[in-house]
């Protein structure tokens, strides 16, 4: 999918635009730009995310609070992935039963999931939001990407006359 959009850049990227809350953001601001974090495979096809700090944020955030960020979402993957007793017997009940015990209960996968949810929500209120940035589950995404929206204040993208106009496309 080619999405084209035209990218207006405000006079001065030296100060982000402050919102408060979620609400706030999505309400009194525009969306700006999208920056996708690939998956990383040099370790396998376990579910892991790079680490690298992509240039469209360095006016926005810290690059430790992001790597702390994507590290901890790799560290959750990993957990979620994990092999071990449970999963054995989850898998021996679910044959006997013939995946009808999946109805009743929940997996260890999805409560790990439920965990990711969680921590995004709260990474997106408390560091992302206050910044202009917000963090789409990679579940949203079919677990390919990491994709963090870029927003910019409404009020100084439409007043400023002399705004430069940038078209950004991305393959997806």
């Amino acid at each position: 999918m080619n999405m084209g959009n035209a990218l207006y850049l405000p006079t001065c990227l030296c100060d982000p635009p402050q919102f408060h809350n979620l609400q706030e953001l999505r309400h009194s601001a525009s969306l700006a730009n999208k920056v996708f974090i690939q998956r990383d495979y040099s370790e396998g096809t376990t579910c892991r995310f790079q680490t690298k700090f992509p240039s469209e944020l360095e006016s926005r955030i810290e690059k430790t609070l992001f790597e702390d960020t994507v590290k901890t979402l790799n560290n959750y993957y990993a957990e979620a992935e994990k092999i071990g007793g449970q999963s054995y017997l989850e898998g021996c009940l679910a044959c006997t039963t013939a995946y009808l015990i999946f109805l009743c209960m929940e997996t260890r996968y999805e409560k790990v999931l439920k965990k990711i949810a969680k921590y995004i929500q709260e990474q997106n209120e408390k560091i992302y939001a206050p910044r202009g940035l917000l963090i789409t589950d990679p579940i949203e995404r079919g677990m390919r990407v990491i994709e963090i929206s870029i927003y910019e204040d409404r009020s100084s993208s439409g007043s400023s006359s002399g705004s430069s106009s940038v078209s950004s496309s991305t393959a997806r």
